[in-house]
């Protein structure tokens, strides 16, 4: 009967760690304890924050100039340098019917976005001519969208050599890191930070769908979510964003680094920290979940991606302001590059880290808690409501952009932090 009690003790922890509302309660609480001063990495300038809101609301009107901002998500890669590649696609895919066509648009964006972590400043991506628009070198973000979907239109996922355009279990766990390499222009003179461990996410991701019929289908495929998820929708045709998320945390569960579980159960993007307590930072650690600072952001990434396959089929997807802000290099980097964050040893800024270094895990923390507070502040400059502008346009409009500005200006467009990549966080 211990056992028993022990699981379940161990399963409601994980559920616990895969709410964003857990996300938000422990980022504020790591927040509130840098504001007292009792953190050991940063200090918090909070008069910098409306500097930094001023920047990012200059940015979205450059950058959007009527205000009608669409999500940050991975189709806004899909469109660099003013290319309809979506529109390639679709295309393609002739006559399919609305929900087909959904099924291969998410099978492209799961695809893409595990191959979403930090390209390193060497990597660059020469796209062929395509329609009216002559051949491009793109790097970074723009660069493995661009390469992943063209990656994906050759069927380098699919195992059905009939059906190339989709991702499948089979074709998954095909993908080795010299068959990645080579679609992605990988050379020793154009080097891809994390390739063997792309590849090696990838082919976990293949496993998890074939062990998963009941949310993959038969064929392990990702796009079989849209039935999962509609199922359900009933007249209304409405989801509710992190039921995405509560899907994708469990579906995917199998496919992240192993050492950061509880008990048998991988946690994924979820990382170590003394000060993250269930019962607020600082409290001592009696729970199984506590110590644990959970984010999820390629999660979280990935379900801002699935918005407008399941939009553009009909579907509405409510209470988007559920999830968090995506803690990476670019709206991490805002804040500290705004001096809205600053490092107590500036050294820090010099040296190597790993993503489970706690200065690190804290950084993405506060970079949460920030992003919630950014937010309003950005609106009022613009004049928006939440309604209008969701977290999820804030990002796009937004946050990211600055970061990376800001980036370009100080660091040639490096982050202010160095962090070790190993393809699945950063």
């Amino acid at each position: 009967m211990k056992n028993i009690a022990d699981n379940a003790q161990l399963m409601s922890a994980a559920a616990e760690l895969r709410s964003t509302e857990t996300i938000r309660t422990r980022a504020r609480a790591l927040l509130e304890r840098a504001r007292r001063g009792e953190s050991a990495w940063f200090t918090v300038n909070d008069g910098a924050l409306d500097t930094a809101a001023v920047l990012v609301a200059e940015l979205t009107r450059t950058r959007y100039p009527d205000l009608k901002i669409p999500y940050h998500s991975r189709w806004r890669h899909f469109e660099a340098g003013g290319v309809d590649r979506v529109g390639q696609l679709n295309r393609a895919l002739k006559q399919a019917l609305p929900a087909d066509r959904a099924r291969t648009h998410i099978d492209l964006a799961l695809v893409s976005v595990l191959l979403d972590a930090g390209a390193g400043p060497d990597w660059r991506y020469l796209e062929a001519a395509q329609d009216q628009h002559p051949e491009h070198e793109y790097k970074r973000s723009e660069g493995l969208g661009v390469a992943s979907f063209h990656a994906f239109m050759a069927g380098l996922f699919s195992g059905d050599a009939a059906q190339p355009l989709q991702a499948d279990a089979r074709g998954l766990q095909a993908v080795t890191a010299e068959r990645l390499g080579r679609a992605f222009q990988v050379t020793a003179g154009n080097p891809l930070v994390g390739l063997e461990g792309r590849a090696a996410l990838l082919r976990r991701l293949g496993q998890a769908l074939q062990d998963q019929p009941e949310l993959f289908g038969r064929a392990g495929r990702p796009g079989c979510l849209f039935d999962v998820l509609t199922r359900g929708a009933g007249s209304t045709a409405t989801i509710r964003a992190h039921d995405v998320l509560s899907v994708l945390l469990t579906g995917l569960a199998p496919i992240w680094p192993a050492q950061n579980a509880i008990g048998n159960i991988a946690l994924g993007d979820c990382w170590r920290h003394a000060a993250a307590c269930g019962e607020g930072a600082g409290s001592s650690a009696t729970q199984p979940s506590d110590g644990w600072m959970p984010f999820h952001k390629l999660s979280q990434w990935l379900t801002y991606s699935l918005l407008e396959p399941f939009e553009w089929a009909g579907i509405r997807v409510e209470g988007l302001d559920a999830l968090t802000g995506l803690p990476e290099y670019r709206n991490g980097g805002l804040f500290l590059d705004a001096g809205v964050l600053q490092l107590k040893d500036a050294s820090q800024a010099e040296r190597l880290h790993d993503a489970s270094d706690e200065l690190v895990v804290e950084w993405r923390a506060l970079t949460v808690a920030l992003l919630d507070e950014l937010a309003p502040l950005v609106r009022e400059q613009l004049g928006l409501t939440a309604a209008q502008m969701p977290l999820a346009c804030v990002l796009e409009g937004g946050t990211w952009a600055a970061g990376r500005v800001l980036a370009q200006q100080l660091h040639g467009g490096k982050p202010p932090l160095n962090i070790q990549s190993d393809g699945t966080v950063f």
